[in-house]
């Protein structure tokens, strides 16, 4: 199974478990302890990971961390936990800030099993950042986000390698942040910037008001084009044909209908694109992913058998405030479900791969 997959399955998981996650040890043991499994360290083995690992802090004696990963003898990450639902601040950071300074890891991990905040000592050798040069939530997977957690594996851990993009990738998500932040509530000088490229009138408090409205909406509109012509552009180099099927918005409905043309305008959104790589990784247990293909339509994204029509495996209706997932039964009809997020997909594997075994079926019959 590949990394991604391992992480995904974690993922997917969480739903199902948080509920009965009361305490921070349940929260090691059913969220901590399978992330560090996954990144391939023997958890049962005291020469890869020590749990409640002593670091002796000033003349505090038999401090303790969480988990300690060992490599050659020697801490390489630590990790303090807290229970699943705590919001991780800047008080929980300072205890692994202790315990950082008096170890020889480069690397100290915050987490509440579901958010992963990864600190080094990028500022000043020997002590650690105030401030986490990456973070990884559980429930929202990003591949690109997944690749850099994958530096963290046993197989591939390279402490030079992680340090030299520690550094870049920690200004990035600062300036991510600047950059939602006027997103959703512009600042005077952004403003301005922008206003007086293309406004020569006098500067008064209702035009700075009126600029402030449509400096967020271009930006909006500018990277949701951006990602629409990107997407496009992967599924023109897959030569992947888009069509427009007419179909109801409720309730369940016979699949062998003809096509309709196709329409001028189809965004794929990158929710789509995300859920249909998720369809992917779940039924490459069952066949070989290349089988898996996708067509969007003005209605809905559409997931595809060998990229035949007539072989729908779901459909993603992600084109309103509630997302819905089609599933298709033996009859061809299509189930809508809601879904509050697309890593819910996961929640329904054995109906996506109960849906692939209808079509393989019945041409073994035939």
């Amino acid at each position: 199974m590949d990394f991604i997959d391992k992480i995904r399955e974690l993922s997917a998981r969480i739903p199902k478990q948080i509920e009965y996650i009361q305490t921070e040890e349940a929260t090691k043991n059913a969220l901590v302890m399978p992330f560090i499994d996954a990144l391939g360290y023997n958890i049962f083995d005291p020469t890869e990971v020590i749990p409640e690992f002593t670091a002796d802090v000033g003349t505090k004696k038999g401090e303790k961390v969480d988990y300690a990963i060992l490599m050659d003898g020697k801490p390489i990450i630590l990790f303090e936990c807290k229970s699943c639902g705590s919001e991780l601040d800047n008080g929980h950071a300072s205890q692994l800030y202790r315990y950082f300074s008096v170890t020889e890891a480069r690397f100290g991990v915050l987490t509440n099993g579901i958010t992963y905040q990864f600190y080094s000592d990028l500022d000043e050798q020997n002590r650690m950042d105030s401030k986490p040069f990456f973070e990884f939530n559980m429930l929202e997977i990003k591949e690109s986000f997944v690749e850099e957690l994958k530096k963290f594996t046993k197989s591939t851990f390279d402490l030079d390698n992680i340090l030299t993009t520690a550094s870049e990738l920690k200004y990035t998500r600062e300036i991510e942040r600047i950059i939602a932040e006027q997103m959703n509530n512009p600042a005077d000088e952004f403003v301005k910037f922008f206003a007086s490229q293309v406004y020569h009138g006098r500067m008064t408090q209702p035009v700075r008001e009126q600029f402030a409205q449509i400096t967020k909406q271009a930006l909006k509109q500018f990277i949701n084009d951006r990602i629409s012509e990107r997407l496009k552009s992967a599924l023109e180099s897959t030569d992947t044909p888009k069509k427009d099927v007419q179909i109801e918005e409720n309730g369940t409905q016979n699949l062998d209908e003809a096509e309709g043309e196709r329409k001028s305008r189809i965004d794929t959104t990158e929710q789509e694109m995300e859920g249909y790589y998720i369809v992917k990784s779940i039924l490459r247990e069952v066949l070989d992913p290349k089988r898996v293909a996708v067509r969007d339509t003005k209605s809905y994204c559409g997931i595809l058998l060998d990229d035949n029509n007539r072989k729908p495996i779901c459909r993603l209706r992600f084109n309103t405030s509630q997302m819905y997932l089609g599933l298709i039964n033996e009859q061809k009809q299509e189930e809508t479900v809601p879904i509050g997020d697309v890593n819910e997909i996961y929640n329904y594997a054995d109906r996506l791969k109960a849906a692939v075994g209808y079509y393989d079926g019945q041409e073994a019959k035939d």
